[in-house]
């Protein structure tokens, strides 16, 4: 049976302008046993695509590995290294834990877990923006559904490891419950109605493709400094209600009472990242970790009327550095360009991670159970940024 894509089915709140390209449905293929010609198709169709959906999928943690790991063959551990999160308790990702006997693969979820793939018993909690924003909503308007983004960001640990090429999700059990509400809570009066507990993509190409031309000449020539061991500096720090970026306070940890890190780890990565098969460049910055920018000049000959920083520059003020990311990424996230996918058990999801922004969604009660297994891998190599002729372009 030959492989069939179809669109995934958007929400009526999604302007399908947008969303031409976007997510296609697998059907008449196993993920868990391609084919090498079956693979192949399968690679393209996810660059082109962004995500795949694979409904009704029986995947044990060891072929979820291995699907992961075919896109990147030289790639081993998982995305912020084997076992080591667990070890970070003062991270904000401490939730997450792997599967003993696959640590590349990583239970996360809500409720109570037992006997399951090797773990005798694991509590989950699902991530709420309750433990986590700066304000929240409040506890009568959520039950009156009412919700938030979590946190919008790329799966990479940012330090040390290189960001994942794909992502694959696999929902074993899906939580039931009521439609919720996200509220932006930024003054705009955005909403977006969801179902329980989804995860929102939103597409890095159209990040950069609405840009106004300044800040497309701007993310043409920039770069992005990360802090070392980023989920365990910005802990103490508090994000924004739209869950894109932190609010600039001063909490961060210092330098100075971080785990021992070493300074040619620190990871710089370009604003922009090229899509491997269509050459598309997409918005790709995880703001809750950046600390600095890294700004080129114009090339020689480039206008400069109405240029940001034509000379170039380093911003270093991390209030600065997050105000100006914030205005470049917050269009993006508006409401008819989010993608909330609503979760069946045994969806498989495989997302373009290099090209995609996503979060979590909702706050679940302790018996709303939710389990899910997630495997990135640490990339063997770094993110692929604009080439000279897209700096040309653009600039």
């Amino acid at each position: 049976m030959a492989i069939e894509l179809t669109p995934l089915p958007l929400p009526a709140s999604a302007d399908p302008s947008y969303f031409v390209n976007f997510g296609r449905e697998v059907k008449g293929v196993n993920p868990g046993e391609l084919t090498q010609a079956q693979f192949s198709e399968i690679y393209d169709a996810l660059y082109k695509h962004d995500i795949l959906l694979f409904r009704n999928v029986a995947l044990a943690p060891e072929q979820q590995y291995a699907l992961t790991k075919a896109f990147d063959p030289q790639s081993e551990s998982y995305g912020h290294g084997n076992n080591k999160i667990e070890s970070m308790k003062r991270s904000i990702l401490h939730y997450i834990k792997a599967i003993p006997r696959v640590p590349q693969v990583q239970l996360i979820g809500n409720g109570t877990v037992t006997d399951h793939e090797g773990l005798a018993t694991a509590s989950l909690k699902h991530p709420s923006h309750t433990t986590f924003h700066k304000t929240r909503v409040s506890e009568e308007d959520e039950a009156k559904g009412y919700t938030r983004f979590c946190r919008w960001h790329i799966d990479a640990a940012l330090y040390e490891y290189n960001p994942s090429h794909v992502t694959t999700l696999y929902g074993i059990t899906v939580p039931k419950g009521d439609r919720q509400t996200v509220r932006y809570d930024d003054g705009t009066g955005d909403e977006l109605p969801v179902p329980l507990a989804p995860t929102a993509f939103v597409l890095g190409k159209t990040m950069f493709d609405i840009l106004p031309p300044e800040f497309k000449s701007l993310a043409v020539r920039a770069s992005v400094q990360y802090a070392p061991h980023p989920y365990v500096w910005m802990a103490p720090a508090r994000a924004l209600p739209t869950g894109l970026g932190i609010v600039s306070e001063g909490l961060e940890l210092p330098t100075g009472e971080l785990p021992s890190w070493e300074e040619s780890k620190i990871k710089t990565f370009p604003m922009l990242w090229k899509n491997p098969v269509t050459g598309s460049l997409h918005f790709q910055v995880h703001s809750w970790a950046a600390q600095e920018l890294i700004i080129k000049p114009l090339p020689a000959g480039v206008k400069r009327d109405d240029a940001l920083y034509p000379d170039g520059t380093h911003i270093k003020d991390l209030a600065e550095v997050r105000a100006l990311l914030y205005t470049m990424q917050r269009p993006a996230i508006a409401p008819q360009l989010v993608y909330p996918h609503e979760w069946q058990e045994k969806d498989l999801i495989l997302f373009h991670n290099r090209g995609l922004l996503h979060s979590v969604i909702g706050a679940l009660g302790p018996d709303q159970g939710r389990v899910f297994h997630q495997c990135n891998l640490a990339a063997s190599d770094v993110p692929v940024g604009p080439a000279e002729d897209d700096v040309l372009k653009w600039a």
